[in-house]
């Protein structure tokens, strides 16, 4: 058993655990800012992408869909995607990779 704190964000994207199976990490977007976009795929790997504060925009290939606490998204392998923060707070996720990809 493992247990992490990720309560305290504060990184812009933090490998906070992981095993051979998967990996958790950290993001914080600031009020504005976004990652991702038409390249940015993780070819062989599901990204879970769980939101604990704020609230932002996913888009994942053709579609969109509005991010805010208690959002559990799938970004299943080889989707580009892109998060964006569209609120006055920072956005706050936790992601779980399988298999890892960081």
């Amino acid at each position: 058993m493992r247990q992490v704190r990720v309560a305290g964000a504060r990184g812009f994207f933090d490998v906070v655990a992981g095993t051979g199976r998967s990996q958790a990490a950290t993001m914080v977007l600031a009020p504005g800012e976004s990652t991702g976009g038409d390249d940015n795929a993780h070819v062989e790997s599901d990204q879970w992408l769980y939101v604990i504060s704020g609230t932002g925009r996913a888009t994942v290939g053709p579609r969109t869909c509005a991010l805010d606490a208690g959002t559990l998204l799938l970004i299943e392998a080889g989707e580009p995607h892109e998060i964006r923060n569209t609120g006055t707070a920072p956005l706050v996720t936790v992601n779980v990779y399988a298999p890892p990809v960081y």
